[in-house]
């Protein structure tokens, strides 16, 4: 029964998230939305594959990343604010949810860090995270983007 379970939770974790018709949660800082593909902008967060090590133990920080952010988004339809698009044609943007800000919460969080050659927007928030050791910061991890480089 455990594995079964576990086949169907890795079933669930691995495709894109939908709560409803028009959203879909991508990975960690990308939600398609009203089929718009949104860049969450000045945060990165891990890749869905990238691993993170918690003493001698092997975590999956991408997907504890998404994981936190399907959890933050719940039912509720993020509102987002566009501030254009990437290289990549997506739309940056800064989408909340009640209000909040899921980028600020997400690096406040630990599992995104503020992309700081586009913003300085969420510095502090890191350094919360960071002095506080919470989520990645309680790890051994890898930048994103020095994780995109060498993949």
């Amino acid at each position: 029964m455990k594995k079964i379970l576990g086949i169907v939770v890795l079933g669930l974790l691995t495709c894109n998230i939908s709560f409803a018709d028009d959203l879909k949660i991508v990975d960690g800082d990308t939600i398609v939305l009203n089929g718009e593909k949104i860049r969450f902008s000045g945060i990165d967060t891990p890749e869905l594959k990238q691993t993170c090590l918690q003493g001698d133990q092997e975590v999956l920080c991408g997907m504890s990343a998404k994981m936190l952010l399907v959890k933050k988004i719940g039912n509720n339809t993020p509102k987002c604010i566009k501030e254009g698009k990437d290289v990549y044609k997506r739309t940056l943007a800064e989408c909340f949810v009640n209000g909040e800000s899921l980028s600020k919460f997400l690096v406040r969080s630990g599992y995104a860090f503020a992309y700081r050659k586009y913003s300085t927007k969420f510095i502090e928030d890191e350094d919360f995270a960071k002095a506080n050791k919470l989520g990645m910061w309680a790890m051994k991890f890898q930048y994103p983007w020095d994780f995109r480089k060498a993949s």
